[in-house]
């Protein structure tokens, strides 16, 4: 089984990118700051309900207060940290170097002292969503364990040497399992990506947009060679795991 990388995708949806600050107006400001700039923003007020969002429905990138009232903002990116390496940019009022420091060191990818700028604030969003993008299309893997071989880059499937026809959806569904191979992709994340935000509850359509992929896979749910089901939390792809 290895995994390669072929040339990258031309084209992606808009990013999401979650807001965690205490302040109302700064969520306000940033919202339409960030909406104007054509990005999907999520709000979140307290560190407990960032990272719920965050492990609900995924991100692209976080700005993420320090002042927090629940969690402080370095207890938050110390959990997120343990299972996402999603872009954060952390703000605070504090403008000393230590604190600085220790953000970054903590894993903040970069640091803005409020007040701050919002044309300064978007560069640096922008910066790092171009990193992220170009990380994420220089790792899209190309699958080949001798039995079934995807090729995301020619959208290519064959099974045994035999060419399988997919759909869009049911390719676009295989694509985002392979992009994060051994990690659970959640059911709100599969359907925002698969259906748009409107859909994030109609769980059936995955239910059977899973079915009819696993049909033309040759695999089976109950003892998945490929696709693996976690129950009420979304899909894995295990395949050479």
């Amino acid at each position: 089984m290895t995994y390669s990388a072929p040339p990258p995708a031309t084209s992606a949806p808009p990013a999401r990118i979650l807001v965690i600050d205490d302040e109302p107006q700064i969520r306000r400001f940033l919202d339409i700051s960030l909406r104007a700039q054509g990005y999907v923003v999520a709000l979140a007020d307290s560190g407990h309900a960032g990272l719920a969002d965050l492990a609900a429905q995924g991100a692209d990138l976080v700005v993420l207060d320090i002042g927090l009232p629940d969690l402080d903002g370095h207890e938050v990116l110390r959990e997120l940290r343990q299972w996402s390496q999603v872009p954060v940019i952390m703000l605070t009022v504090r403008d000393g170097e230590a604190e600085k420091v220790a953000a970054l060191d903590g894993g903040a990818n970069d640091y803005v002292t409020k007040p701050f700028g919002v044309q300064e604030l978007m560069a640096r969003v922008r910066g790092l969503l171009r990193t992220r993008i170009a990380a994420s299309d220089a790792a899209m893997p190309l699958f080949d364990d001798g039995h079934l071989h995807v090729d995301l880059g020619r959208r290519e499937v064959t099974l045994a040497g035999e060419a399988v026809a997919l759909s869009r959806k049911e390719f676009a569904l295989l694509a985002l399992l392979l992009q994060h191979p051994g990690r659970v992709v959640t059911q709100p994340q599969l359907l925002r990506e698969l259906w748009g935000p409107d859909h994030q509850h109609d769980t059936h359509y995955l239910r059977i947009l899973v079915g009819k992929l696993r049909q033309k896979l040759g695999d089976d749910a109950t003892a998945p060679r490929y696709i693996a089901t976690e129950p009420g939390v979304g899909l894995r792809f295990v395949g050479g795991s």
